[in-house]
């Protein structure tokens, strides 16, 4: 009976180590299991990351497209407040205009001087703004600068701006009356807000006079006139023989009789060696 019992107890005690290997083993295993996992997931978030970055991008791209293309379709464009609603027609409506610019403008356009017109939104009791579209940027600008001429009367222009583009511009007028609270000038450029720099002396704005090369010249010639003139005016009482300073070209023939010897008359040279040999 005893030595059932050690059987039954050594039989035991392998259940429990193998019932600590194999807990052991699945441990280890859960574990792996789940760095292998943790791996697989961080490299697809990191490719989701960089794929997102890149969709960001286009899509900044993308905007930054949209949005010069629909600047650039509108530079050509003005629109027109209080022009009666009255045509009956496309036709119409582009006679009134063009009688319009040349009226107060003084300005003759032709049918081929615009691309389009129509009126802007839902028709009312007010007469809507007209958009005209001109074939040429030249038109635009010369139409625009005469906008005072409107002054006095129940007719203005404006440029044509996108929606988000008048938003943004009503909040910078809303910057501007700050900036002037500052005593700074301020203006709109399309959708930025440019703050001028104040006025400054003229004494700082001055800027010195180039000089040109012909003038330096000029001016180098007239100073070093000006030293020869001095050095051959200086006395000559200005230094003793005895106590000049003394310098190496104390015997160096002077260039002025070099240039007499080699100017010297060849007749009177050959005369002066003829009396040499006599």
């Amino acid at each position: 009976m005893e030595e059932v019992m050690n059987m039954l107890k050594k039989i035991q005690k392998d259940l429990n180590e193998q019932k600590t290997t194999i807990s052991q083993s699945a441990n280890k295993i859960t574990e792996q299991v789940t760095q292998n996992i943790n791996h697989i997931l961080e490299e697809k978030f990191k490719a989701i990351d960089v794929r997102y970055e890149n969709l960001k991008e286009k899509l900044e791209n993308q905007e930054k497209r949209l949005y010069f293309l629909e600047k650039q379709s509108r530079q050509r464009n003005i629109v027109i407040f209080g022009l009666a609603e009255t045509e009956t027609s496309y036709a119409n409506l582009e006679k009134t205009v063009l009688k319009f610019i040349h009226q107060y403008f003084s300005i003759v356009l032709e049918n081929r001087d615009i691309q389009e017109i129509r009126r802007l939104g839902k028709k009312g009791e007010k007469p809507r703004p007209i958009t005209v579209t001109f074939t040429s940027l030249g038109t635009k600008i010369e139409i625009f600068k005469q906008r005072r001429a409107l002054k006095d009367t129940t007719y203005y222009i404006k440029e044509d701006f996108p929606q988000h583009i008048l938003e943004k511009r009503r909040l910078l007028r809303e910057q501007i009356k700050v900036e002037k609270e500052k005593g700074n000038k301020a203006v709109i450029k399309y959708d930025k807000l440019v703050i001028l720099n104040k006025p400054s002396t003229s004494k700082n704005n001055k800027r010195s006079l180039s000089t040109s090369p012909s003038e330096h010249c000029i001016r180098q010639g007239n100073s070093q006139h000006k030293a020869q003139a001095t050095k051959k005016n200086r006395p000559t009482t200005e230094y003793n023989d005895d106590n000049r300073p003394t310098t190496t070209a104390e015997n160096i023939v002077k260039p002025g009789i070099l240039n007499f010897l080699v100017n010297k008359n060849p007749t009177s040279q050959s005369q002066s060696i003829n009396n040499l040999k006599n």
